[in-house]
């Protein structure tokens, strides 16, 4: 049985050790120490990782009170080792961790809500509650949060006895064989728990609840705590800023200015659309009147300006009208249409002259080619007669 220093003190960074097993398992190596303050995987947060004398130390897993640390290298067995845990790594996770268990309090307490789920990932951390929440009381979650960390309230770890866990209200997300470990934010939250966690809430810094979303009848919430959500905040500001100078305005004021640009870009769009349509219209009407197939190569149109000239064409009589947008050396998007003949054989055999792709339905087709301006523009005009 490996002795934990970890519950000792959460804050220990390096501890001294004896090794006491070392077996190769695939690339690596699984060191046992008698003693270790690497915490293993567990409660839903990942692995310490760090060093054990000059050995790097990848990930930590417990299996029957054993905590094996895995290594990228041997370290002799009975040997004496220092180890060193990546402490700023640590803390981080700590702030995360005791930061869920304020949140996860408040939601119970406020709401019944149970957390059914629970991720310290790499870049966040996500709650799952089995319960909605709106958006304000979200914002008001997270005012409440932050007051147990201004109090700066001191984090408890106790074990009770089976008699005392019989009459003890207490969160959990499983059934726990063993000793309970019981972890107390004094007025927000009483749970079990087996992971590292600050000695006092004004250690986690700041509570930030950066986005909620449905999951399985319930919400997920995401959240940042202090060194995340400083670094998060320090991008945003970032951001924030490029913004305000891009659009002249206030930093504080630049979404009313993001609305007015995105209203002047709507109005723009009307209005180039129009434009647009006129000049389909006149480029339709340039077209003389007749039954003879239509093939043009227009600079200015693509997507479905392309289908609107081509449509205004057909109704004009013409038996068929191709629409081409592109350039020899980049290759060309076309549209092929008729009221008459079926266009889904002759694209295929259109296709297969000009290294093309596309297809579509029998008064219309689309796609891609390849090849000179005139000859495609000859194969149209003198297969015509034959669709």
């Amino acid at each position: 049985m490996t002795e934990k220093l970890f519950y000792e003190d959460s804050h220990l960074a390096e501890f001294e050790a004896t090794v006491t097993a070392c077996r190769k398992s695939g690339d690596h190596y699984e060191v046992e120490l008698d003693r270790t303050a690497f915490f293993p995987e567990g409660g839903g947060q990942y692995a310490d990782t760090g060093m054990i004398e000059n050995v790097r130390v990848l990930d930590v897993q417990e299996k029957d009170g054993h905590i094996f640390h895995i290594t990228d290298a041997p370290l002799e067995s009975g040997a004496p080792v220092r180890g060193k845990i990546d402490w700023e790594e640590r803390f981080m996770k700590m702030q995360q961790h005791t930061g869920e268990h304020i949140v996860s309090g408040i939601v119970h307490a406020r709401f019944g809500y149970n957390n059914v789920g629970f991720h310290l990932g790499s870049e966040d951390c996500t709650m799952d509650f089995n319960g909605e929440i709106t958006r304000e009381e979200l914002a008001e979650i997270e005012l409440e949060a932050n007051r147990a960390v201004w109090k700066n309230l001191e984090v408890q770890a106790v074990y009770p006895s089976k008699e005392e866990l019989v009459s003890m209200e207490y969160r959990s997300k499983i059934e726990i064989e063993g000793q309970v470990r019981i972890i107390i934010i004094p007025g927000y939250d009483v749970c079990a728990c087996c992971a590292p966690h600050v000695k006092y809430t004004g250690e986690i810094g700041v509570i930030k609840l950066v986005n909620m979303q449905r999951y399985k009848g319930g919400v997920r919430v995401t959240m940042l705590c202090g060194v995340r959500a400083l670094s998060d905040y320090a991008v945003k500001q970032r951001e924030a800023e490029e913004i305000s100078a891009m659009l002249c305005a206030k930093i504080n004021e630049i979404a009313g200015a993001v609305s007015h640009l995105k209203e002047e870009n709507a109005s723009l769009k009307y209005t180039v659309t129009e434009k647009e349509r006129q000049l389909v219209e006149c480029m339709a009407d340039a077209v003389p009147e007749g039954k003879e197939p239509v093939c043009l190569f227009p600079e200015n149109l693509e997507g479905d300006s392309m289908r609107l000239l081509m449509n205004r064409v057909l109704d004009q009589g013409h038996c068929i009208c191709a629409v081409f947008h592109g350039d020899e050396q980049n290759g060309y998007r076309y549209v092929i249409g008729s009221r008459e003949s079926d266009m889904r054989a002759a694209v295929k055999e259109f296709n297969a002259a000009f290294h093309g792709r596309g297809g579509g339905k029998p008064e219309m087709v689309q796609g891609t080619v390849s090849g000179g301006r005139e000859e495609i523009r000859r194969w149209i005009l003198e297969k015509a007669g034959n669709l």
